[in-house]
């Protein structure tokens, strides 16, 4: 349905709606699709596809040993794996939606266990360093921008483009600055409205290792973007986002489309694997078909494609797209892409933040899951395959990337694969100041957040977690914020003059202006509290 922004991968139900709104009639599926990123992969077992399988007991359906969702040869099944050549760092990570970049202050970002400050010069250009001041280690990203340049506002050293200090006030005015005096820098691209950051310093950035998606490029193309912090790790989201059978469940009645009657056994096949990721068709068992097609690159690449054709032998396309960053252990940052070439007329009576809301709301449905999910993996610290129960109906994409770490997590800081693990050597850093925490009192920077319940810096919070991130909510919440004070204050002003006025016309109407006031501020405090407030499940309401 074009009017959910689900931030889960988007099964059948949630593209019924957009079918039928746009009187979109026949489906159109190409098992051999180059414009969906797809070519056919000769593997070493051939393709598979895995049917489902809905009787529990049968040993077929549910096989906690081995792994679901595949038929690997028997030099895997025994134990042996295949390892292939990885490196985190040379790959390009998503660091932020380009329109939520900040123009007038530095934004401090992580990849993994690596702090970086992300701004823009007086020109508008990216630059991208180590969140670290050479002199005394203070956070970049709790500075300021004076004149296009990075000023670490604990001493006043000031930092441009290529990292080189261009300024030490405390240095006599006749000193040189030792050209040794400059900050670690990282190489960033601007591309389909993100922000990428290649994360290696001894290897050129890889221009085809940048990721790019053909139906964003499509003509007519529109789509809705989001981005959320969140309080689990990057794989246990990747996992989420890859798990079709949960929505029905877990997000029952979002948005009218996802409903727990439709849980079902889904259909899976595995078309693709490669030292990058994986990919395939799937699709409702009682349907009989596949029509969505899933792909997940490395490192953290997550989209879901279908295409459909109207009544008019026109062909729409449609795309869920998810681009992951590990941002330390327990935490994660997603950026959330829905489009799609043709658009259902009832999208456009909504507002963005509306949409925006209506993710961070499928989140928390899956916060408290996902969390404890997290927990017990790192209490554990044994393989899923000794955790989970995988079922061939419903768990296949969960199986194939958690093998998919076993060939490359050696590669990784820490990873938790199928068969192998590598837990994280050291624990968690907890900040008790995080960077924007105290800039924020006196700056009204655009991407930091102040000090109040609001805006505690809690990743339990949708406005920490979102609207912070998000120029567009950031606008509307103030807006709302603004109005609400000012109808909250007109009110009462009109009372007092109804009650003056001597026309019994000037009473009628001086009245009912101060009503409409007060149903405007509680309009504006409703908006508020959807963008800031957190979803709580009825039975869980105290």
């Amino acid at each position: 349905m074009a009017l959910s922004l689900s931030p889960c991968l988007p099964h059948t139900t949630y593209l019924s709606k957009a079918l039928s709104t746009s009187k979109l009639t026949t489906i159109s599926v190409s098992f051999n699709n180059p414009l969906l990123g797809f070519k056919p992969v000769k593997l070493r077992n051939n393709q598979v596809r895995c049917h489902a399988v809905t009787d529990l007991k049968s040993a077929s359906s549910l096989d906690q040993s081995k792994g679901e969702g595949d038929d690997r040869g028997e030099e895997e099944s025994k134990g042996d794996r295949i390892v292939a050549d990885y490196n985190w760092t040379e790959e390009w990570y998503p660091l932020y939606l380009t329109k939520d970049v900040p123009d007038d202050a530095p934004l401090g970002l992580t990849v993994f266990d690596q702090q970086l400050v992300l701004y823009k010069d007086g020109n508008g250009v990216l630059h991208c360093y180590q969140d670290r001041c050479p002199h005394r280690l203070a956070k970049l990203s709790e500075g300021q921008l004076i004149d296009g340049r990075l000023e670490c506002l604990y001493h006043g050293w000031q930092f441009e483009g290529n990292g080189k200090c261009v300024k030490i006030p405390q240095i006599p005015a006749d000193a040189k600055i030792p050209r040794s005096v400059c900050v670690k820098t990282y190489d960033v691209k601007e591309s389909q409205g993100v922000v990428w950051v290649w994360m290696s310093q001894t290897t050129p950035p890889n221009p085809e290792k940048l990721p790019w998606f053909e139906n964003f490029a499509r003509p007519g193309f529109q789509d809705t973007s989001t981005i959320h912090e969140l309080p689990y790790d990057h794989s246990i989201l990747l996992e989420n986002l890859m798990d079709p059978a949960h929505i029905p469940i877990s997000h029952d009645r979002t948005d009218w489309t996802a409903k727990r009657e439709d849980a079902q056994a889904l259909l899976f096949e595995v078309t693709e694997r490669t030292d990058r990721g994986f990919a395939g068709w799937w699709g409702k068992e009682k349907d009989g078909s596949m029509p969505n097609f899933l792909r997940f690159d490395a490192p953290c690449v997550l989209q879901n494609n279908r295409e459909l054709v109207d009544k008019d032998g026109e062909k729409h396309y449609f795309t869920g797209l998810f681009l992951c960053r590990p941002t330390g252990q327990g935490k994660s940052m997603l950026i959330v892409r829905f489009g799609g070439t043709k658009r259902s007329p009832l999208a456009k009576l909504f507002p963005k933040w509306y949409f925006h809301q209506n993710a961070s709301k499928v989140f928390e449905q899956d916060m408290g899951f996902l969390s404890s999910q997290n927990e017990v993996l790192m209490k554990e610290k044994v393989p899923t395959k000794e955790l989970y129960i995988n079922l061939k109906s419903s768990d296949t994409w969960v199986a194939e990337y958690r093998k998919w770490m076993d060939k490359v997590g050696h590669g990784m800081p820490y990873y938790f694969g199928h068969s192998t693990l590598s837990p994280p050597k050291l624990p968690a850093v907890v900040e008790h100041a995080p960077a924007g925490l105290i800039a924020g009192v006196s700056a009204s920077s655009p991407a930091k957040g102040g000090i109040g319940t609001m805006h505690a810096p809690n990743l339990a919070n949708r406005y920490f977690r979102h609207v912070i991130h998000c120029k567009g909510c950031s606008s509307v919440v103030k807006a709302f914020t603004a109005w609400k004070k000012g109808l909250s204050a007109a009110a009462p002003v009109l009372t007092a003059l109804a009650i003056l006025a001597s026309s019994r016309q000037w009473k009628a109407f001086l009245v009912l202006s101060a009503t409409l006031c007060l149903g405007g501020a509680y309009a504006c405090s409703t908006a508020v509290a959807m963008n800031t407030t957190n979803f709580i499940r009825v039975h869980r309401r105290l």
